[in-house]
């Protein structure tokens, strides 16, 4: 029997049991709290040691993807309200690429981040911005104070020949007011059922490490049921064997198509990502990442299996 082990709404794998004979149908809620209890050890007790996470890896991480991982928030968060989900590949080996959240009352706090270049430097610089984002957020700044915070610390540790492109961005969870700022980075895209919906045109801005002044943001209104999708140009850019770019309408139709399939958010980003490393014949030439928000899907419960 496998089941899944869960942290939440957090995948961590999945368990075997290896029985002597099939069980009595009654007896699965009390697997389930079993592998309940399992994972709460392995995540309570996997912060004091490595055991679990050396059991977890196919090889050795790139010393940038061991930094950028140990950046993340967890991969997934569920709530009644909001669903929030994240990928990024290549998983060994990432360099530059990263993504923060935060869910705080009425509001959810979004970024995600691509700094220049690749390997070491990359994710250093990434640290540092990720640093400040979460330092300037838990301070109570405004969006724009935010974007400020991070491009201070970003050239003030790096100089001018360094930056990051980013989206910053924050929803109401109640009225569903979405604002974000563009600092140089791809534009949103809002899934509406099936539908892509651009959102209204953002200047962007230079990008973090490059800018003079306080950015403005820009602003939209989300509707019950929709998908923000934030996202890395590796993802649109990734080129197959002839050339042709991933692009965001295949992005779209795979989520729409996911979504009317029924697919969990995480089973959706995981699918995802292995359809963009077939797509590239599993050579990836740059990271690639992606955050989904769903904001009042009323499928929650469609998170656990």
């Amino acid at each position: 029997m496998w089941l899944p082990l869960l942290d939440g709404v957090e995948r961590l794998g999945v368990v075997e049991l290896v029985l002597p004979a099939e069980p009595d149908t009654d007896l699965e809620e009390d697997f389930r709290a079993l592998i309940s209890l399992v994972a709460e050890l392995i995540v309570t007790h996997g912060a004091y040691g490595d055991v679990f996470t050396r059991l977890r890896r196919r090889r050795t991480f790139s010393l940038a993807a061991e930094i950028q991982w140990g950046l993340l928030p967890p991969l997934t968060f569920g709530t009644e309200r909001v669903i929030i989900t994240g990928g990024l590949e290549p998983a060994y080996d990432i360099g530059g690429d990263t993504f923060d959240y935060a869910v705080n009352g009425d509001t959810a706090d979004l970024l995600i981040l691509d700094s220049v270049g690749h390997g070491l430097p990359a994710a250093v610089l990434a640290s540092v911005a990720a640093g400040a984002y979460r330092h300037a957020r838990r301070t109570l700044l405004d969006l724009p104070d935010i974007a400020q915070q991070v491009n201070a610390a970003i050239a003030g540790q790096f100089g001018a020949s360094q930056f990051a492109t980013a989206t910053l961005a924050r929803l109401d969870l109640d009225t569903g007011r979405l604002r974000w700022i563009n600092a140089g980075h791809p534009a949103p895209l809002i899934l509406r059922g099936s539908a892509l919906v651009r959102p209204p045109p953002c200047p962007p801005h230079r990008p973090l490490g490059l800018q003079e002044a306080k950015p403005d943001y820009c602003e939209t209104r989300l509707e019950p049921g929709d998908r923000l999708l934030l996202y890395t140009d590796g993802i649109t850019e990734a080129r197959s064997p002839d050339g042709e770019f991933f692009g965001e309408q295949r992005l779209a139709d795979f989520i729409a198509a996911a979504v009317a399939a029924g697919d969990p958010a995480p089973e959706m980003v995981r699918r995802l990502m292995r359809r963009l490393l077939v797509h590239q014949a599993d050579q990836l030439q740059d990271d690639a990442t992606i955050v989904v928000l769903e904001w009042r899907t009323g499928e929650e419960h469609r998170m656990l299996p």
